[in-house]
């Protein structure tokens, strides 16, 4: 496993610049995930760093070398990709196996790697079946195998689960959870999936039209968000984005409530409240937000509701058992610690 370090990376396709002076630095052993929507950059920045593609400037590091003028099978690194991109005339054992075509190993060395590999992946058992005989799991498990076999400096996973059903993927965030436990390797992987950037990662790089929006850990960009664009991203249901004016001290919502939260806003100020819909649920008494409940979400345990308010549906999190009457009024609060507070132009965070 080693380190790699992106500095000033910048891709252009003729006029347009696609990435824009991106900067990252990942330890070795350290999984960190590239997550934003479609178009933000984020599988340019990995096929850059596999040499797919070539840099328009700046600088590629993999263990302290630059690698930017180096083809893909010399940088040291290992590919999975969406589709598998694995032989379908060939056993597992000779699929796993072929990332060793060009090495220098003994037969016997190279049979040992093989059987050490599919140990690992849990596929001793299916070593001379062929693709069409496995399942879209184990499939994947190949592909991850022939990169293992490498024993590459850095990983690279371009959005890999993505064409598995919704237990698949479940059962394969945990598997390759499980394989970065054990091997300790340098893993930079892929994703649209927020929910994916969350469970498996030590750092996440939230992405957007080619820019950085901010790296931190699950935790860190989850409870502490650098911009609106965050708080939205991360989290489902999505963040709530409630217009407010600061006022007399306080944050004013639109048509009604005043929030003393506490911060030095200049009067007037225009501001965006962030509260996810975990925070937000039913009171008795005052209220921060008040509507009708427009549509209900039993989840079992508990009740998403959508209540109308005078600028738009807020999603709270009701109890299970006793929801609010759909129809019905409601009253809404939330702890003030658990309230962001953004600029309402540029999306930059308050709190």
């Amino acid at each position: 496993m080693s380190n790699l370090t992106l500095s000033n990376l910048v891709k252009t396709y003729g006029q347009t610049e696609v990435l824009h002076s991106i900067d990252l630095a990942i330890e070795a052993g350290e999984f960190v995930v590239l997550v934003g929507p479609s178009g933000c950059g984020k599988s340019t920045t990995l096929r850059l760093i596999a040499g797919l593609e070539d840099v328009s400037s700046g600088t590629i590091e993999i263990a302290g070398r630059v690698v930017n003028n180096l083809e893909p099978k010399d940088r040291d690194i290992a590919m999975v990709f969406q589709n598998y991109a694995i032989y379908p005339h060939m056993s597992v054992r000779k699929n796993i196996g072929f990332g060793l075509r060009s090495s220098s190993m003994s037969r016997a060395d190279k049979d040992k790697r093989i059987d050490d590999v599919a140990e690992i992946l849990g596929m001793t058992d299916l070593l001379s079946r062929k693709p069409s005989q496995l399942s879209g799991g184990q499939r994947q498990r190949v592909a991850i195998g022939r990169a293992m076999v490498r024993d590459p400096a850095v990983f690279l996973f371009d959005e890999p689960l993505s064409n598995l059903d919704a237990q698949l993927r479940t059962q394969m965030r945990l598997e390759i959870k499980k394989l970065h436990q054990r091997v300790g390797a340098t893993i930079v992987f892929v994703t649209h999936d927020q929910v994916e950037a969350m469970t498996m990662a030590d750092r996440i790089v939230i992405m957007k039209d080619g820019h950085i929006q901010q790296i931190g850990t699950p935790s860190e960009v989850y409870h502490k968000p650098a911009n609106a664009f965050v708080a939205r991203f991360i989290g489902s249901p999505s963040m709530n984005m409630i217009p407010a004016v600061a006022e007399n001290g306080g944050l004013r919502i639109d048509g009604g409530a005043a929030v003393p939260i506490g911060l030095d806003i200049a009067e007037n100020r225009k501001v965006t409240l962030g509260i996810r819909p975990e925070d937000l649920h039913p009171v008795e008494g005052p209220a921060l937000i008040s509507g009708a409940v427009n549509v209900r979400e039993p989840l079992g345990h508990e009740t998403l509701i959508y209540v109308g308010a005078g600028f738009g549906d807020v999603i709270a999190k009701a109890d299970g058992r006793t929801p609010p009457d759909l129809g019905g009024m409601v009253n809404l609060g939330a702890e003030l610690e658990n309230i962001h507070v953004f600029d309402a132009e540029n999306g930059s965070a308050l709190t």
